[in-house]
C-alpha cells in the first residue's frame, strides 16, 4: 500500500474533525479507531459556541438538528447554596454518540479511510517515512497525528513524562457519566460540588439528559469500589445531587466509568508524533471546554499540516510552530483550569467561595471568559 500523507490515532473529535479538514484538501488520510461507531464516551457533552462554524465547515447541518441552547449556568455548593449565571455566547448540547457518529458519515464521504475496531500498538519512524503498527496490519505514512484521548497504551510505549511523574493532586481521577430523563430547564448547564468532586448535568437531544461528574480514586475506595455507595455517601450530601440521583429516570442499566484521569501537563509532540485533543493537554471538566479545544487545535493543524505535505516547511518547523500556537491559544485556559479546580472540592472551600462569588457576578465572568475562547 503506498504511504498515506497522514495517519490519525483516535476518532474522536479532533481527529475527525482534522481528517475532514484534509481529506477535503485532497490529502490521502487514515484514521485508526480503537471502538466501533457508534459509541459512548464517558463526556459532559456541552460543546462551547465557538465551535459552532466550525463543525459547520466540517459539514454538519447544526441547525437541522434542534440541539439545545445553553445560555444558563447554576452552581452550587455541598450545602446546597448556589449561584445563576448568564452564559455568553454559551453553548449547545449533543451526546458524544451522536456527534462523533455523524462525523465519521462525513469522514467518509470525503474520502477517509477509517478503520474502526483498530487498535495502535507502536509508531516508529525510520528516515522521513512512518510505520503504524495495529491488529489489522502495519500502515506508513508521512505524518503522524495522536489524537487518542486522555491516556492511552501509547503514552506508555512513549515513555511520556505525565505518565512516569504522577504530580500529587492531579492524577488518579474517576468519570462516571448518566444518561437520564431529567426535569431542569433546557437552557441551564448545573455544576453541583460535593466533598473531593462535582457533577455537571446538562440537556442532549431527543429529551435526555448528561450527568457526569469527576471524583477522587480515593472517594471510591474509602466506599468498598461501591459506585452508587459512593453516591450515597458522599455525592448526595448536596441537596440537589440527592435529588438528581434519587428521581431522575437512568437510561443505562450501568453508569459509564473511566479511571487515573490525569491532568498534568503535556507535551504536543513525542518522537515527532503530533498531539490532538485531550493527548495534548486536558483541561478540568469543570471549565467544559475540551470538546471545544480539541477542535480549535484541528483547525490549527489543518492549516498547519498541507504546508509540510507539499514541502513548505519541514517537520521540524511544522511542530513549532503548531506549539506554539497550541500554547499561545490554550494556555491561559489550561491554568485557568487548574486554578478554578483548586477552589472547589474541599466542602469548607467551596461553600465560601459559591457565597463570595454572589454578589459579583463580574467576577464571575471573568472566570468563564479564561476558560473559553473567540469563534474559529
Amino acid at each position: 500500500m503506498q504511504p498515506f500523507n497522514c495517519i490519525i490515532i483516535g476518532g474522536g473529535l479532533g481527529g475527525l474533525t482534522l481528517s475532514i479538514q484534509l481529506a477535503k484538501q485532497g490529502f490521502g488520510v487514515a484514521l485508526f479507531e480503537k471502538e466501533t461507531y457508534p459509541f459512548h464516551k464517558v463526556c459532559g457533552e456541552y460543546i462551547a459556541m465557538e465551535s459552532w462554524n466550525f463543525l459547520k465547515s466540517c459539514g454538519l447541518n447544526l441547525d437541522e438538528l434542534e440541539l439545545p441552547k445553553i445560555n444558563q449556568l447554576k452552581v452550587s455548593a455541598p450545602n446546597g447554596n448556589f449561584l445563576t449565571h448568564q452564559l455568553s455566547p454559551g453553548g449547545f448540547g449533543i451526546s458524544r454518540y451522536k456527534i462523533d457518529y455523524l462525523l465519521l458519515n462525513e469522514a467518509k464521504k470525503c474520502g477517509v479511510h477509517v478503520f474502526e475496531n483498530c487498535k495502535v500498538n507502536d509508531v516508529i519512524k525510520q528516515d522521513s517515512l512512518f510505520t503504524v503498527f495495529t491488529n489489522n496490519g502495519n500502515f506508513s505514512s508521512n505524518l503522524v497525528i495522536g489524537s487518542y484521548g486522555k491516556r492511552s497504551n501509547l503514552d506508555i510505549k512513549f515513555k511520556r513524562k505525565f505518565i512516569q511523574n504522577k504530580a500529587k493532586g492531579l492524577t488518579n481521577y474517576i468519570g462516571v457519566k448518566y444518561h437520564l430523563k431529567a426535569n431542569i430547564p433546557a437552557n441551564n448547564i448545573e455544576l453541583h460540588n460535593f466533598k473531593d468532586g462535582y457533577c455537571g448535568i446538562s440537556k442532549i437531544e431527543d429529551d435526555k439528559y448528561c450527568l457526569c461528574y469527576l471524583t477522587t480514586a480515593q472517594n471510591l475506595k474509602n466506599n468498598n469500589g461501591d459506585i452508587k455507595e459512593m453516591e450515597k455517601n458522599v455525592l448526595q450530601k448536596n441537596p440537589f445531587l440527592n435529588d438528581y440521583l434519587n428521581n431522575f429516570e437512568s437510561l443505562y442499566t450501568e453508569p459509564l466509568v473511566i479511571s487515573q484521569v490525569n491532568f498534568s501537563n503535556k507535551t504536543q509532540n513525542e518522537n515527532d508524533v503530533i498531539m490532538l485533543g485531550d493527548a495534548a493537554g486536558l483541561i478540568t471538566p469543570l471549565c467544559g471546554n475540551g470538546m471545544s479545544m480539541a477542535m480549535n487545535a484541528a483547525k490549527i493543524l489543518s492549516e498547519l499540516i498541507p504546508q509540510f505535505l507539499t514541502n513548505k516547511i519541514t517537520l521540524d518547523k511544522l511542530i513549532y510552530l503548531y506549539t506554539y500556537k497550541w500554547k499561545s491559544t490554550f494556555g491561559t485556559r489550561l491554568w485557568a483550569g487548574r486554578k478554578i479546580q483548586s477552589l472547589f472540592g474541599n466542602e469548607f472551600t467551596t461553600n465560601l467561595l459559591i457565597s463570595s462569588l454572589k454578589p459579583f457576578p463580574f467576577l464571575i465572568n471573568n472566570l468563564v471568559s479564561l476558560t473559553h475562547g473567540n469563534s474559529f
